[in-house]
């Protein structure tokens, strides 16, 4: 992964890069005198220790074995492996995703990309992977495909999707994905507790061209909703502005067809794709 403008705020990325920095001053070696031992240029040591870029499993052990750590870099570069997938999330997504399993309803609308709770492995791969270790896409695809067992789950809640037609076409992974991906739609409307309806292109303008978002609903708390957009989340508490969420849902869905008729243009966009 390249370096960023910005150091990471990742707690684990930062301690790493303190360490590294503690570990070379103790030794009394420049960054480059540093770099040159370990056949690395002093530029990405830098990185490093400004925290602008992640470590290799091999620069962790090449630290362990340089300065004779016991393995202090390599539990460091793992405690950044198993938490980094959380870090890639926007914020205020953690704090949704503790009320997503307690929803006795969810309604969704989807402008851009199909909803999460809705990919494909394939397609959640195509999503997550751009600048991201495997290890790390493992991470986030195993955690996108876990939360869509709400679905099927004792308690599974009412589920009403909306999305718009664009979404249904973007060529995201390709033809084969994108296939896959809407026949995944096809059977998980299936379910009795699952419904999907399109918007469809010739709609025009109409109120969900705003964004995407989501909205939950409990036996015993208030509705909350969560909105992301440029790469930042917000869950929204505030009564005004859930309700507000509330109207502009059953808004949008007016512009969109009917579920059988929903099928039946996912069913057509399928065999477009051949």
């Amino acid at each position: 992964m390249g370096s960023r403008r910005d150091a990471y705020e990742d707690p684990a990325i930062q301690t790493f890069a303190a360490e590294v920095t503690a570990w070379r001053s103790e030794a009394q070696l420049s960054k480059q005198e540093l770099a040159e031992k370990l056949g690395y240029t002093p530029q990405w040591l830098g990185q490093i220790e400004a925290g602008k870029n992640i470590a290799s499993e091999k620069f962790a052990q090449d630290l362990d074995t340089f300065f004779r750590t016991n393995g202090l870099f390599s539990r460091l570069w793992r405690r950044i492996v198993d938490t980094r997938h959380r870090t890639v999330r926007p914020p205020g997504f953690d704090n949704y995703l503790e009320l997503e399993g307690e929803a006795t309803t969810v309604r969704a609308f989807d402008v851009a990309m199909i909803n999460g709770l809705l990919q494909t492995e394939s397609y959640i791969r195509t999503v997550v992977g751009r600048n991201q270790r495997p290890e790390i896409v493992d991470q986030l695809v195993k955690d996108r495909l876990k939360r869509q067992e709400l679905f099927t789950a004792d308690d599974a809640p009412q589920a009403w999707f909306t999305i718009d037609e664009f979404a249904l076409r973007r060529a995201i992974g390709g033809p084969a994905v994108v296939r896959e991906q809407l026949q995944h739609l096809l059977t998980i409307s299936e379910l009795p507790n699952v419904w999907i309806d399109v918007v469809p292109q010739d709609a025009g303008y109409y109120p969900g061209l705003g964004g995407s978002f989501i909205m939950l609903s409990f036996s015993d708390l208030p509705d909350v909703a969560y909105i992301e957009a440029g790469g930042q989340g917000m869950l929204l508490r505030e009564k005004r502005s859930v309700a507000e969420c509330a109207v502009l849902y059953n808004l949008l869905r007016g512009d969109a067809l009917r579920t059988e008729e929903s099928r039946r243009l996912i069913a057509r966009l399928m065999e477009e794709l051949g």
